[in-house]
């Protein structure tokens, strides 16, 4: 079986940098032997393989009842509540989701009244199932989007087909939607205590949303329990790209710009950005995450990675086997001088791009790191969503910060409360 591969581009002799390589292992050892801050959030390591298997059989047969009796889930989340699902299923069903039986929309992940109308709008006259995921049911989004929801349900169906409708999933014990749960007899799955939001796609918080979208979530789990294997040698791709960003961090570059040439990775990029924001962004410390999908970004910032501030590196995700299927047309008037291309995939346009914008690139001096998948299934998937968490930690951990806490996102919802 193939496996993710990390390549370097532009970075002279850092990625084999010995003080860097060496504070990774050092990362790895904490986190293998729990020595490191935020040690009780480790739930996420060992998952792959010692995940709950009766709570992933039921949350399979919950998802195929959806996929059998709505045309709609509602997932009700914010943050690592939603970002997990919302990335996988566009990664495997296309943006427009065109795979999927069951169209899943997000909400309680903003406050804006003309998006939460507009969802309103679609799902009028559909079959509507809810998924409420949230640890302690009281953070403010999400909360106030539920209670809009459960009312406008309330006026649709019967108290107990409601009671088949709302899936809650929460903490095992405590929190406001527990007490909700159990009150109403919602069904329930558990937010496991040691695995953080950011990193709980792999949990019910994520597999339930991907399940109903009709990816195969043994596959995925089948990919992130083979890397668990992989990436736990002392010389691993994962460690090697850990090393790379972590000794460009410290020559100045202050920026990592994810990039993909395949629209459907954007939500992805969204997730790589909450998880290593949230991780490494305290204390004063940390690289800014920041995104863009090519080419439509090229032309809008390709100019600024160019020829701009050399504060940037690139992490790119590059697939290895994509599909062939539409090509260029033969145009009789040739009226954009483009006959010379008929007959060519749209993959092989996309295939030069990228080996140009890496040329172009290499002569901006812009550090170039490549993620490189073999193709784009939910197996590597899995894979992939365990490679960049094992990364996260690894460099968290490496700048001297603890991966697992965010207390400036308690600071901003402490003084929104105050404010309202």
């Amino acid at each position: 079986m193939k496996k993710i591969k990390c390549c370097f581009n532009g970075l002279g002799s850092l990625p084999m940098s010995k003080e860097a390589f060496s504070r990774v292992l050092d990362s790895a050892k904490k986190l293998e032997d729990a020595s490191g801050e935020g040690n009780e959030y480790l739930g996420w390591l060992n998952l792959p393989i010692n995940y709950n298997k009766e709570e992933f059989n039921q949350i399979i047969s919950v998802a195929n009842e959806i996929k059998e009796k709505a045309d709609v889930l509602l997932v009700i989340g914010i943050g690592g509540s939603y970002l997990g699902a919302r990335c996988a299923i566009e990664s495997q069903n296309g943006v427009f989701q065109t795979k999927s039986k069951v169209k899943v929309y997000f909400l309680g992940i903003n406050l804006d009244s003309d998006y939460f109308e507009e969802i309103l709008n679609i799902i009028k006259d559909k079959s509507v199932y809810v998924n409420v995921i949230s640890k302690s049911g009281t953070t403010l989004e999400p909360a106030i989007a539920f209670r809009i929801i459960k009312e406008m349900l309330s006026n649709e169906y019967s108290t107990l087909e409601l009671k088949d409708r709302i899936i809650v999933t929460t903490d095992k014990e405590k929190g406001a939607l527990k007490r909700m749960s159990e009150k109403e007899g919602y069904r329930t799955f558990i937010v496991p205590d040691d695995v953080g939001g950011r990193y709980s796609v792999l949990t019910s918080v994520g597999l339930l949303p991907i399940a109903v979208s009709g990816i195969d979530i043994n596959q995925m789990m089948s990919g992130a329990r083979e890397a668990v294997k992989i990436f736990s040698s002392d010389d691993n791709d994962c460690y090697r790209y850990t090393s790379a960003r972590v000794a460009l961090y410290e020559k100045g570059y202050n920026t990592e710009v994810f990039t993909n040439y395949n629209p459907r990775f954007t939500q992805f990029s969204e997730w790589l950005k909450q998880l290593f924001g949230e991780s490494e962004g305290k204390d004063g410390k940390g690289l800014f995450p920041a995104s863009m999908t090519f080419t439509t970004d090229l032309h809008s910032l390709g100019q600024y990675v160019q020829d701009g501030s050399k504060i940037l590196f690139k992490t790119e995700l590059e697939f290895e086997e994509v599909s062939q299927n539409i090509k260029v047309p033969f145009s009789k008037d040739n009226h954009d001088k483009l006959n010379n291309l008929s007959g060519k995939s749209l993959s092989y346009l996309n295939e030069i791009a990228q080996e140009a914008v890496y040329i172009a690139h290499k002569k901006g001096d812009v550090p170039q790191i490549m993620i490189k998948i073999p193709e784009n299934n939910p197996y590597y998937l899995g894979m992939l969503f365990y490679f960049f968490e094992k990364a996260c930690a690894l460099s968290a951990y490496a700048i001297g910060v603890n991966p697992f806490d965010q207390l400036g996102v308690e600071e901003y919802k402490k003084q929104m409360k105050n404010l309202l």
